[in-house]
Protein backbone atom coordinates (compact mmCIF):
# COMPACT_ATOMS: atom_id res chain seq x y z
CA UNK A 1 0.00 0.00 0.00
CA UNK A 2 1.24 3.50 -0.83
CA UNK A 3 0.24 7.05 0.06
CA UNK A 4 -1.91 8.79 -2.53
CA UNK A 5 -4.47 11.51 -3.10
CA UNK A 6 -7.73 9.65 -3.73
CA UNK A 7 -10.98 10.95 -5.23
CA UNK A 8 -14.10 8.93 -4.45
CA UNK A 9 -17.75 9.36 -5.32
CA UNK A 10 -20.72 8.32 -3.24
CA UNK A 11 -24.39 9.14 -2.95
CA UNK A 12 -23.56 12.52 -1.44
CA UNK A 13 -21.15 13.42 -4.23
CA UNK A 14 -17.39 13.57 -4.69
CA UNK A 15 -14.94 13.42 -1.80
CA UNK A 16 -11.17 13.61 -1.68
CA UNK A 17 -8.58 12.59 0.88
CA UNK A 18 -4.98 11.55 1.35
CA UNK A 19 -5.05 7.83 2.02
CA UNK A 20 -3.45 4.58 0.88
CA UNK A 21 -4.07 2.51 -2.24
CA UNK A 22 -3.17 -0.99 -3.35
CA UNK A 23 -2.18 -1.93 -6.89
CA UNK A 24 -3.00 -5.09 -8.83
CA UNK A 25 -0.16 -7.21 -10.29
CA UNK A 26 1.35 -5.88 -13.52
CA UNK A 27 -0.40 -6.80 -16.75
CA UNK A 28 1.48 -7.49 -19.99
CA UNK A 29 2.95 -4.23 -21.34
CA UNK A 30 2.69 -2.42 -18.03
CA UNK A 31 5.36 -0.90 -15.84
CA UNK A 32 5.47 0.16 -12.22
CA UNK A 33 7.12 3.47 -11.37
CA UNK A 34 8.24 4.87 -8.04
CA UNK A 35 7.13 8.49 -8.39
CA UNK A 36 9.81 11.03 -7.48
CA UNK A 37 7.88 14.17 -8.46
CA UNK A 38 4.44 15.05 -9.71
CA UNK A 39 2.82 18.40 -10.35
CA UNK A 40 -0.44 20.29 -10.31
CA UNK A 41 -2.06 21.51 -13.51
CA UNK A 42 -5.34 23.26 -14.24
CA UNK A 43 -6.93 19.94 -15.18
CA UNK A 44 -5.78 18.42 -11.88
CA UNK A 45 -7.43 21.33 -10.07
CA UNK A 46 -10.70 20.67 -11.90
CA UNK A 47 -10.52 16.99 -10.94
CA UNK A 48 -9.62 17.59 -7.29
CA UNK A 49 -12.23 20.29 -6.71
CA UNK A 50 -14.92 18.50 -8.72
CA UNK A 51 -15.54 21.74 -10.64
CA UNK A 52 -15.69 19.88 -13.93
CA UNK A 53 -16.39 16.20 -14.72
CA UNK A 54 -12.74 15.44 -15.49
CA UNK A 55 -12.65 12.15 -13.58
CA UNK A 56 -14.27 9.31 -15.53
CA UNK A 57 -14.06 6.46 -13.00
CA UNK A 58 -13.83 6.13 -9.23
CA UNK A 59 -11.89 5.76 -7.05
CA UNK A 60 -9.28 7.86 -8.86
CA UNK A 61 -5.76 8.97 -8.07
CA UNK A 62 -5.41 12.36 -9.80
CA UNK A 63 -2.25 13.75 -11.34
CA UNK A 64 -1.83 13.91 -15.12
CA UNK A 65 1.98 14.05 -14.84
CA UNK A 66 4.74 12.23 -13.05
CA UNK A 67 8.45 11.53 -13.28
CA UNK A 68 10.10 8.60 -11.58
CA UNK A 69 12.10 5.40 -11.74
CA UNK A 70 10.85 2.07 -13.06
CA UNK A 71 10.78 -0.63 -10.37
CA UNK A 72 8.99 -3.38 -12.31
CA UNK A 73 8.47 -3.87 -16.03
CA UNK A 74 6.52 -6.15 -18.32
CA UNK A 75 7.25 -3.90 -21.30
CA UNK A 76 10.01 -4.71 -23.78
CA UNK A 77 11.33 -1.14 -23.97
CA UNK A 78 11.90 -0.56 -20.25
CA UNK A 79 13.96 -2.12 -17.51
CA UNK A 80 14.24 -1.55 -13.78
CA UNK A 81 16.08 1.70 -13.03
CA UNK A 82 15.03 3.61 -16.14
CA UNK A 83 14.09 7.26 -15.56
CA UNK A 84 10.82 8.14 -17.24
CA UNK A 85 8.24 10.89 -17.57
CA UNK A 86 4.53 10.68 -18.35
CA UNK A 87 2.11 13.35 -19.58
CA UNK A 88 -1.53 12.78 -20.41
CA UNK A 89 -3.03 9.61 -21.92
CA UNK A 90 -6.03 9.94 -19.59
CA UNK A 91 -3.89 9.34 -16.52
CA UNK A 92 -5.52 11.05 -13.55
CA UNK A 93 -8.84 10.92 -15.41
CA UNK A 94 -9.45 7.30 -16.45
CA UNK A 95 -6.30 5.70 -15.06
CA UNK A 96 -4.65 6.25 -11.68
CA UNK A 97 -2.22 9.14 -11.89
CA UNK A 98 0.90 10.67 -10.43
CA UNK A 99 -0.19 12.06 -7.07
CA UNK A 100 0.89 8.88 -5.32
CA UNK A 101 4.10 7.16 -4.29
CA UNK A 102 3.63 4.61 -7.08
CA UNK A 103 2.16 4.61 -10.57
CA UNK A 104 1.31 1.64 -12.73
CA UNK A 105 0.72 2.36 -16.42
CA UNK A 106 0.98 1.15 -19.99
CA UNK A 107 4.65 1.40 -20.92
CA UNK A 108 3.72 2.85 -24.33
CA UNK A 109 2.68 6.04 -22.55
CA UNK A 110 6.11 6.74 -21.12
CA UNK A 111 8.95 8.82 -22.51
CA UNK A 112 12.54 8.22 -21.38
CA UNK A 113 13.73 11.28 -19.50
CA UNK A 114 16.35 13.12 -21.59
CA UNK A 115 19.89 13.31 -20.24
CA UNK A 116 20.54 16.45 -18.28
CA UNK A 117 16.94 16.84 -17.09
CA UNK A 118 16.30 15.96 -13.45
CA UNK A 119 12.96 14.51 -12.38
CA UNK A 120 12.24 17.71 -10.48
CA UNK A 121 12.91 19.74 -13.61
CA UNK A 122 10.72 17.37 -15.63
CA UNK A 123 7.80 18.14 -13.35
CA UNK A 124 8.60 21.83 -13.30
CA UNK A 125 8.05 21.48 -17.04
CA UNK A 126 5.17 19.02 -16.75
CA UNK A 127 2.21 18.92 -19.12
CA UNK A 128 2.13 22.72 -19.09
CA UNK A 129 5.69 23.12 -20.33
CA UNK A 130 5.47 20.20 -22.71
CA UNK A 131 2.29 21.72 -24.18
CA UNK A 132 4.07 25.07 -24.50
CA UNK A 133 6.81 23.35 -26.49
CA UNK A 134 4.22 21.76 -28.78
CA UNK A 135 2.75 25.23 -29.33
CA UNK A 136 6.15 26.70 -30.23
CA UNK A 137 6.75 23.84 -32.67
CA UNK A 138 3.29 24.44 -34.17
CA UNK A 139 4.11 28.11 -34.82
CA UNK A 140 7.46 27.13 -36.34
CA UNK A 141 5.69 24.63 -38.61
CA UNK A 142 3.45 27.46 -39.82
CA UNK A 143 6.49 29.54 -40.75
CA UNK A 144 6.24 32.01 -37.87
CA UNK A 145 9.88 33.02 -37.39
CA UNK A 146 11.22 35.85 -35.19
CA UNK A 147 11.64 38.19 -38.15
CA UNK A 148 7.90 38.00 -38.96
CA UNK A 149 6.90 40.13 -35.98
CA UNK A 150 5.79 39.92 -32.36
CA UNK A 151 4.20 36.83 -30.84
CA UNK A 152 1.53 37.26 -28.17
CA UNK A 153 1.06 34.80 -25.29
CA UNK A 154 -2.19 34.81 -23.32
CA UNK A 155 -2.43 33.62 -19.73
CA UNK A 156 1.27 34.35 -19.52
CA UNK A 157 1.68 33.99 -15.75
CA UNK A 158 0.29 30.44 -15.81
CA UNK A 159 2.27 27.28 -16.48
CA UNK A 160 1.86 27.07 -20.25
CA UNK A 161 2.23 30.82 -20.67
CA UNK A 162 5.33 31.10 -18.50
CA UNK A 163 7.17 28.33 -20.35
CA UNK A 164 5.99 29.52 -23.78
CA UNK A 165 7.24 33.03 -23.00
CA UNK A 166 10.63 31.68 -21.96
CA UNK A 167 10.99 29.35 -24.96
CA UNK A 168 9.96 31.96 -27.51
CA UNK A 169 12.21 34.64 -26.03
CA UNK A 170 15.17 32.26 -26.06
CA UNK A 171 14.59 31.71 -29.79
CA UNK A 172 14.70 35.43 -30.49
CA UNK A 173 11.00 36.23 -30.69
CA UNK A 174 9.66 39.50 -29.32
CA UNK A 175 7.04 38.24 -26.88
CA UNK A 176 4.00 40.23 -25.81
CA UNK A 177 2.75 38.69 -22.57
CA UNK A 178 -0.93 39.04 -21.68
CA UNK A 179 -1.93 38.85 -18.03
CA UNK A 180 -4.77 39.74 -15.74
CA UNK A 181 -2.22 40.50 -13.02
CA UNK A 182 -0.11 43.45 -14.11
CA UNK A 183 1.64 43.24 -10.75
CA UNK A 184 3.50 40.26 -12.27
CA UNK A 185 4.94 42.28 -15.16
CA UNK A 186 8.42 42.07 -13.64
CA UNK A 187 8.18 38.29 -13.42
CA UNK A 188 7.17 38.06 -17.08
CA UNK A 189 9.94 40.37 -18.25
CA UNK A 190 12.43 38.29 -16.28
CA UNK A 191 11.22 35.29 -18.30
CA UNK A 192 11.96 37.19 -21.50
CA UNK A 193 8.78 39.08 -22.42
CA UNK A 194 9.52 42.23 -24.42
CA UNK A 195 6.30 43.86 -23.27
CA UNK A 196 3.35 43.07 -21.00
CA UNK A 197 -0.25 44.09 -21.65
CA UNK A 198 -3.36 43.88 -19.51
CA UNK A 199 -5.84 41.16 -20.37
CA UNK A 200 -8.51 43.85 -20.67
CA UNK A 201 -6.97 44.82 -24.02
CA UNK A 202 -8.12 41.51 -25.50
CA UNK A 203 -11.19 40.80 -23.37
CA UNK A 204 -13.85 43.09 -24.85
CA UNK A 205 -16.50 42.22 -27.39
CA UNK A 206 -14.51 41.03 -30.42
CA UNK A 207 -14.76 42.59 -33.85
CA UNK A 208 -14.44 40.53 -37.01
CA UNK A 209 -11.12 42.25 -37.76
CA UNK A 210 -8.97 44.68 -35.81
CA UNK A 211 -5.67 46.33 -36.61
CA UNK A 212 -2.97 43.78 -37.40
CA UNK A 213 -0.60 43.58 -34.41
CA UNK A 214 1.02 40.16 -34.06
CA UNK A 215 2.58 37.54 -36.32
CA UNK A 216 1.59 34.67 -34.07
CA UNK A 217 0.11 33.69 -30.75
CA UNK A 218 -0.03 31.02 -28.08
CA UNK A 219 -3.47 31.03 -26.47
CA UNK A 220 -4.52 29.14 -23.35
CA UNK A 221 -7.68 31.11 -22.58
CA UNK A 222 -10.13 30.63 -25.45
CA UNK A 223 -13.40 32.56 -25.58
CA UNK A 224 -13.35 36.30 -26.25
CA UNK A 225 -9.60 36.51 -25.63
CA UNK A 226 -8.88 34.09 -28.46
CA UNK A 227 -11.44 35.80 -30.70
CA UNK A 228 -9.81 39.18 -30.12
CA UNK A 229 -6.32 37.79 -30.70
CA UNK A 230 -7.44 36.20 -33.99
CA UNK A 231 -8.79 39.56 -35.15
CA UNK A 232 -5.37 41.16 -34.56
CA UNK A 233 -3.12 38.55 -36.21
CA UNK A 234 -1.15 39.75 -39.21
CA UNK A 235 -1.64 38.45 -42.73
CA UNK A 236 -0.54 34.77 -42.97
CA UNK A 237 -0.04 34.64 -39.22
CA UNK A 238 -0.90 31.72 -36.95
CA UNK A 239 -2.33 30.99 -33.53
CA UNK A 240 -1.57 27.85 -31.51
CA UNK A 241 -4.57 27.26 -29.25
CA UNK A 242 -4.21 24.81 -26.38
CA UNK A 243 -6.50 25.88 -23.56
CA UNK A 244 -9.95 26.93 -22.44
CA UNK A 245 -9.30 28.57 -19.09
CA UNK A 246 -11.64 31.40 -20.05
CA UNK A 247 -14.25 29.63 -22.16
CA UNK A 248 -14.83 26.86 -24.69
CA UNK A 249 -16.76 29.31 -26.86
CA UNK A 250 -15.19 31.11 -29.81
CA UNK A 251 -17.26 34.18 -30.75
CA UNK A 252 -15.53 35.05 -34.01
CA UNK A 253 -16.19 35.04 -37.75
CA UNK A 254 -14.41 33.52 -40.71
CA UNK A 255 -12.91 36.94 -41.54
CA UNK A 256 -9.41 36.36 -40.06
CA UNK A 257 -9.12 33.06 -41.90
CA UNK A 258 -10.34 34.02 -45.36
CA UNK A 259 -9.32 37.69 -45.52
CA UNK A 260 -5.93 37.47 -43.79
CA UNK A 261 -5.06 33.81 -44.26
CA UNK A 262 -4.70 33.27 -40.52
CA UNK A 263 -4.16 29.70 -39.33
CA UNK A 264 -5.76 28.49 -36.09
CA UNK A 265 -3.79 25.43 -35.04
CA UNK A 266 -5.24 23.31 -32.27
CA UNK A 267 -2.59 21.80 -29.99
CA UNK A 268 -3.47 18.65 -28.06
CA UNK A 269 -1.09 17.26 -25.46
CA UNK A 270 -3.01 14.23 -24.18
CA UNK A 271 -2.93 11.80 -27.11
CA UNK A 272 0.15 13.00 -29.01
CA UNK A 273 2.08 10.10 -30.61
CA UNK A 274 5.25 9.07 -28.82
CA UNK A 275 7.60 10.24 -31.58
CA UNK A 276 6.30 13.84 -31.30
CA UNK A 277 6.53 13.66 -27.51
CA UNK A 278 10.18 12.65 -27.73
CA UNK A 279 10.93 15.54 -30.08
CA UNK A 280 9.23 17.97 -27.70
CA UNK A 281 11.11 16.64 -24.67
CA UNK A 282 14.46 16.73 -26.47
CA UNK A 283 13.76 20.34 -27.45
CA UNK A 284 12.88 21.16 -23.85
CA UNK A 285 16.15 19.63 -22.70
CA UNK A 286 18.14 21.91 -25.01
CA UNK A 287 16.00 25.03 -25.50
CA UNK A 288 14.63 25.79 -22.03
CA UNK A 289 16.71 28.00 -19.74
CA UNK A 290 16.90 26.00 -16.51
CA UNK A 291 17.54 29.10 -14.41
CA UNK A 292 14.35 30.67 -15.71
CA UNK A 293 12.51 27.40 -15.16
CA UNK A 294 13.67 27.44 -11.54
CA UNK A 295 12.16 30.90 -11.13
CA UNK A 296 8.74 29.50 -12.05
CA UNK A 297 8.68 26.76 -9.39
CA UNK A 298 6.60 26.63 -6.23
CA UNK A 299 6.82 23.36 -4.31
CA UNK A 300 3.73 21.96 -2.60
CA UNK A 301 3.88 18.84 -0.42
CA UNK A 302 1.60 15.91 -1.22
CA UNK A 303 -0.41 16.56 1.95
CA UNK A 304 -1.05 20.17 0.82
CA UNK A 305 -2.27 19.34 -2.70
CA UNK A 306 -5.97 19.30 -1.80
CA UNK A 307 -5.96 22.81 -0.30
CA UNK A 308 -3.77 24.20 -3.10
CA UNK A 309 -5.90 23.02 -6.04
CA UNK A 310 -8.65 25.70 -5.70
CA UNK A 311 -6.02 28.42 -6.27
CA UNK A 312 -6.00 27.53 -9.98
CA UNK A 313 -9.69 28.28 -10.30
CA UNK A 314 -9.22 31.54 -8.38
CA UNK A 315 -6.48 32.70 -10.76
CA UNK A 316 -3.89 32.78 -7.99
CA UNK A 317 -1.27 30.41 -9.42
CA UNK A 318 1.93 31.74 -10.95
CA UNK A 319 4.32 29.53 -12.89
CA UNK A 320 4.55 25.86 -12.01
CA UNK A 321 3.46 23.88 -8.94
CA UNK A 322 5.81 20.95 -8.28
CA UNK A 323 4.87 18.16 -5.87
CA UNK A 324 7.86 16.30 -4.34
CA UNK A 325 6.46 12.81 -3.74
CA UNK A 326 9.71 10.90 -3.16
CA UNK A 327 12.37 13.50 -3.97
CA UNK A 328 15.18 11.34 -2.62
CA UNK A 329 14.89 9.26 -5.81
CA UNK A 330 16.09 12.12 -8.00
Amino acid sequence: MVDAIVIEKGESGQSISQSQVTFEPLAEGEVAVDVAYSTLNYKDALAITGSSPVVRSFPMVPGIDFAGIITESRHADYTVGDRVVLNGWGVGEKHWGGLAKRAQVNGDWLVPLPDGVSMRQAMAIGTAGYTAMLCVIALEDQGITPDKGEVVVSGATGGVGSVATTLLAAKGYNVVAVTGRMSEAGYLKDLGATSVIDREEVSGKPRALNKERWAGAVDVVGGQVLANILSMIQYNGAVAACGLAGSMDLPTTVAPFILRGVTLKGVDSVMVPKAKRQVAWQRLATDLDQKKLEAMITEVALEDVIKTAPMFLEGKVKGRIVVPVSPELD
